[in-house]
């Protein structure tokens, strides 16, 4: 047996559950969970308010995780008890969460731990990585010489995605307030303040009017028009996780440009896929362990005991990833 924290309704609270422990299958690794990153998404599925991550109540919240294997199923070669994982496994498609002791995951969407990074660390990174490598590295082929502009640069997949587009040698561009600044700089970025310049101002200012090569948008909404206005002609590549509302193609059209959405969840609500998220996890720890990657922590700590003021720092947009570590009951 081992415990969960599961919420029965939406918008309901956590409430711990003893469920029965059971033995991997073909294909699937049994994790002590150490720690579970919390994010919006976190919060939109409990809220009732992501339809698109299509997790049934009664539910066990969580999509991220580290933690140390525990036990192995048949057919998994590339893990034993003991070693030190982390990934995206759980919390959508009625696949059960990461605030639990333990979590089944399939191997393929698992990979090693960097050993450079706390459990803490390495919990919070699975989607917002995978999030930011699927559009920079998988759509939009990210390469040294080129100017990307990250959208929100401060923000969960916005700090990773400064990151990656700079360990492909990328000259990087990133949005945020005036407060900011220092916490894009910190990682190579241009800092780009987007209340004090336009948008037609600051593609002046930082490309010569001609545009950046890779526009990443994590906002959504004006975000996005206004990316259309900031890509480069006719090789321009927009690149979006948030585009969900309706926009004019126009601008992006008569700059003969491209767009790419990313929709992160795709491979564990469709099952198509999977095993593509791992080896990007895999790809990122090795960057970690370079020093080229490094997530943005939230100062506060949180345990399973407030759970609840872990969801409400996110949803009041804390800076920095909030993670919930795990101790046993």
């Amino acid at each position: 047996m081992y415990h969960v924290w599961r919420v029965e309704t939406a918008g309901g609270p956590f409430n711990r559950v003893e469920v029965q422990r059971a033995t991997p299958k073909s294909g699937e690794v049994l994790v002590r969970i150490a720690a579970s990153g919390v994010n919006p998404l976190d919060t939109k599925i409990r809220a009732g308010k992501a339809d698109h991550a299509k997790q049934p109540f009664p539910a066990v919240l969580g999509l991220d995780m580290a933690g140390t294997v525990e036990e192995v199923g048949a057919g998994v070669s590339n893990f034993k008890a003991g070693d030190e994982v982390f990934g995206m496994v759980g919390g959508v498609g009625g696949r059960q969460g990461t605030l639990a002791e333990y979590v089944m995951a399939e191997a393929r969407l698992l990979a090693h731990k960097p050993r450079t990074l706390a459990m803490r660390e390495a919990a919070v990174l699975p989607l917002s990585t995978i999030t930011a490598w699927e559009g920079l590295v998988d759509r939009a082929k990210v390469h040294a010489g080129q100017k990307v502009l990250i959208h929100a640069g401060a923000g969960g997949v916005g700090h990773l995605a400064v990151q990656i587009a700079r360990a492909y040698g990328a000259d990087v561009y990133a949005t945020v307030s005036a407060g900011k600044r220092h916490l894009v700089e910190q990682y190579g970025a241009t800092a780009i303040d987007y209340q004090a310049n336009t948008v037609e101002e600051y593609v002046q200012a930082n490309t010569g009017g001609v545009g950046f090569d890779i526009v990443y948008d994590t906002v959504g909404g004006a975000t996005i028009d206004a990316s259309f206005i900031a890509v480069r002609r006719y090789t321009g590549h927009v690149l979006s996780c948030l585009g969900w509302s309706t926009h004019s193609l126009a601008p992006l059209s008569f700059r003969g440009a491209t767009y790419s959405g990313v929709f992160t969840l795709m491979p564990m609500l469709t099952g198509i896929g999977l095993e593509h998220h791992g080896k990007i996890l895999e790809q990122a720890a090795a960057l970690a362990e370079e020093g080229k990657l490094r997530p943005m922590l939230n100062a506060a700590h949180f345990t399973t005991a407030d759970i609840d003021a872990a969801h409400k720092a996110v949803e009041a947009g804390s800076t920095g990833k909030v993670v919930v570590e795990i101790a046993s009951v």
